[in-house]
């Protein structure tokens, strides 16, 4: 099962305030992620773990509710359209985007870089908005509701930074045993090197995927955190690339705190 951050679901106490019902039917729309068009019952108890005649009591619910579709031919179940809609009320009604996504397209435009807005779930970044400068030299495209480590990532890596020790403790224990080898050799280092890097110099930068560098800033708004980053597709020296990579990150970050209204 892969390891995820504790959930109300997993608690074993009823709860007054909690439907455990609906809480563990998010779970399960939860557990279908890019590469999994279609889940068996197995799957998703798996994943979720859940028990499977739970999973299965509940996927028929939510068939039933619209939110899955059954797939006949693979006995497997898959999210509905209706669940797409959610993702579009979402992006057309959020202030954030509206406010924040112009801006990001002009600098991603006059500076020829690509500028991503994301915020943390669990123990993943999700991409809230990526304007993507070159897509045809890009190794991968990168697109709203797409999710990306935080333990790898610039984005990931400024988030971080603004938790405390005790909210850290929790996602480095699942950072560690999901990249076992890695958290021993260097990761952990790399991690409260750029924490320390956000505290000291206001940002954070990392390539983890190979020729593309991110630099990136938390930014606070409303109440909520979220990360905002520059990057782009190169095979130029690390540190120059961050030199370039730098002030317009801190730039668009002071502009939109003085320009949004929404500090």
């Amino acid at each position: 099962m892969n390891e995820r951050l504790q959930t109300p679901t997993d608690s074993k106490s009823d709860s007054s305030t909690n439907n455990r019902s609906l809480l563990r039917g998010i779970e399960i729309l939860r557990a279908f992620r890019a590469g999994s068009y279609t889940l068996g019952n197995s799957e998703i108890a798996e994943r979720t773990g859940l028990a499977k005649s739970t999973v299965s009591r509940l996927t028929q619910t939510l068939v039933c509710a619209g939110m899955l579709e059954i797939d006949t031919e693979q006995r497997a179940y898959r999210l509905a359209p209706a669940t797409l809609s959610f993702a579009h009320s979402m992006r057309t009604g959020s202030q954030i985007l509206q406010l924040v996504a112009p801006k990001m397209r002009v600098l991603a435009e006059s500076q020829g870089i690509n500028v991503g807005l994301a915020a943390a779930d669990r123990d993943e970044m999700v991409y809230l908005e990526s304007i993507r400068y070159k897509r045809r030299v890009a190794f991968r495209n990168v697109v709203s509701g797409q999710r990306v480590p935080m333990e790898l990532t610039s984005l990931g890596r400024a988030y971080l930074s603004t938790l405390s020790i005790k909210e850290r403790k929790p996602l480095y224990s699942i950072f560690s045993k999901r990249r076992a080898v890695q958290w021993q050799a260097s990761l952990l280092n790399e991690i409260e090197s750029a924490i320390n890097d956000v505290q000291t110099l206001g940002y954070c930068a990392a390539s983890w995927q190979p020729g593309v560098v991110a630099v990136a800033a938390p930014l606070y708004i409303n109440g909520t955190t979220y990360a905002l980053n520059t990057s782009m597709t190169t095979n130029e020296n690390l540190t120059d690339i961050v030199k370039k990579l730098v002030l317009p990150l801190k730039d668009l970050v002071e502009e939109i705190k003085m320009n949004t209204g929404l500090q």
